[in-house]
């Protein structure tokens, strides 16, 4: 008795072998993204419970301008998001997103009368294990603990960059008396409520 493949015969092949493959080559393009430090990549597989839009509030409890500060998403060179709060670098990662480094500037003297009025003065008085809490649209709190201060050159964007193994929030200002450097103070996500 002779036997003829039917579309259904070659449907079942197709499901058998072809999305095996399909999906084997998904894996490996996300692991190669992964492995060269791809932040897109890293962060599409560990979002969730995105809020609605992309607010978010600042608080540093030992900073005495610091609190509840709107932050707004902007371009780096976005000199308007800077004058009523602080700045979240576009391109840069959110606190919902596991691995991200959500890189937030302040202006050290701001303007007088708005949220931007000396927010980052103190910067440079933040220790190790100090909070920095950013609050979502949602209401999550995400607190963060200082690990590292340092200073760098304006040019030097790798700062910018996740950090492998870690979810931090990046703070950056001028540094004094000059403003020709940054004051880079980051702190590591210890708890989400």
């Amino acid at each position: 008795m002779k036997r003829y493949q039917t579309k259904r015969g070659l449907a079942r092949i197709v499901a058998r072998v072809i999305a095996p493959l399909l999906i084997l080559a998904g894996l490996v393009v996300m692991g190669y993204s992964m492995l060269i430090g791809d932040p897109l990549a890293t962060l599409a597989l560990f979002t969730n419970d995105t809020p609605k839009n992309q607010t978010m509030t600042l608080t540093v409890p030992d900073m005495r301008r610091v609190d509840e500060v709107p932050v707004y998403d902007a371009p780096m060179n976005d000199e308007s998001a800077l004058h009523d709060g602080a700045l979240h670098v576009r391109g840069t990662g959110f606190p919902w997103q596991r691995g991200a480094n959500v890189y937030i500037a302040g202006h050290r003297l701001g303007f007088p009368g708005t949220k931007s009025y000396l927010v980052f003065w103190d910067l440079n008085e933040v220790k190790q294990g100090d909070e920095v809490i950013l609050t979502d649209a949602n209401g999550t709190r995400y607190t963060y603990g200082v690990f590292k201060k340092y200073v760098v050159e304006p040019s030097e964007l790798q700062v910018t960059k996740p950090v492998a193994g870690k979810s931090i929030v990046t703070l950056q200002t001028c540094t004094l008396p000059d403003y020709k450097q940054r004051l880079i103070v980051q702190a590591e996500l210890k708890d989400v409520s």
